[in-house]
């Protein structure tokens, strides 16, 4: 099976403060985009702070979730301003796959910190559960400064993030099931997000 990544650079090395010693030496298999190979850490999140979503999302977190590296990740992909982690601050860093390194993440310790926080931004809230009275994530009009947030994994949005949101979305379901996770939810979301506002542009690897 084919390795992921590159191995050693061949010498000379280019001279560009970005790449790190120690990758070029000994070979880049992070996941990560081929644009980003060599680079170190610092000089990727730079980069894509450049280029960031005007939207965060965010997730409660009462329970440790273990939906919550999936999101990170996801915030990740769609280039979130950030993730806001509500409630107990440790979470299971798991699922996230290194990702969190590239993306700014938050600690709220009560949903009103995190609404105060939104305000002070110009940042509407915006609720993802499929509560009766929700609007359909299919037709809504998401604004394009905007925080998602994301309920704990069974009882969903707890009831002061369903008092601070401006407008409740609910994603269409056709199974059996109530519900689906946070993780495969937030993907959803970001992506109805990226739809409406992100300009088409090349991805990480095409320039």
């Amino acid at each position: 099976m084919n390795e992921i990544g590159v191995g050693p650079h061949p010498e000379p090395w280019p001279d560009d403060d970005r790449l790190d010693p120690d990758l070029l030496a000994a070979g880049d298999r992070r996941n990560v985009a081929d644009r980003y190979r060599y680079w170190t850490v610092e000089a990727i999140v730079a980069d894509l702070d450049l280029r960031r979503h005007p939207f965060h999302v965010a997730i409660e977190n009462w329970e440790h979730d273990l939906n919550i590296g999936t999101v990170v990740r996801n915030a990740n992909a769609f280039l979130a301003a950030g993730v806001h982690i509500v409630g107990r601050r440790r979470w299971n860093r798991r699922g996230a796959m290194v990702t969190d390194r590239y993306q700014h993440v938050f600690h709220h310790p009560t949903i009103d910190d995190l609404v105060g926080w939104a305000a002070g931004e110009d940042l509407a809230i915006v609720g993802i559960d499929n509560l009766p009275g929700a609007v359909p994530l299919e037709t809504v009009e998401l604004p394009e400064r905007c925080v998602m947030v994301f309920g704990q994994e069974g009882p969903g949005l707890s009831e002061g993030a369903r008092r601070a949101a401006s407008v409740v979305c609910s994603i269409a379901q056709f199974g059996s099931t109530r519900s689906i996770n946070a993780g495969v939810a937030s993907g959803i979301a970001m992506h109805a997000w990226i739809r409406r506002h992100a300009h088409t542009q090349p991805g990480p690897g095409e320039v």
